[in-house]
């Protein structure tokens, strides 16, 4: 059952924002190497393969790390994730 407004202690807070922050830094460390790769193969069509690989490499893992953060953040405030429900 969720726990609606159910307050943080500093303690908690304090882990959310460092959590944050890591994950932040590493969203701006993937798409700093996927604009760098990009403004290069603009010069250098070679480097148009190593962007490929760099956006299919980095992408998923932004992605992921979005979703680990989101689960942290939703066990700390007492949010259970909702059950998928079939279609009809």
């Amino acid at each position: 059952m969720n726990e609606p407004n159910r307050p943080l202690s500093p303690e908690e807070l304090a882990e959310l924002q460092k959590k944050f922050s890591e994950i932040k830094h590493g969203i701006n460390n993937a798409l700093a190497v996927m604009m760098a790769l990009s403004e290069m193969s603009q010069r250098r069509p070679d480097y148009a393969e190593k962007l490929a690989t760099a956006v299919l490499n980095k992408a998923p893992q932004i992605v992921s790390s979005l979703q680990e953060f989101t689960q942290f953040l939703n066990e700390k405030a007492g949010v259970k994730p909702a059950v998928a429900s079939e279609p009809k």
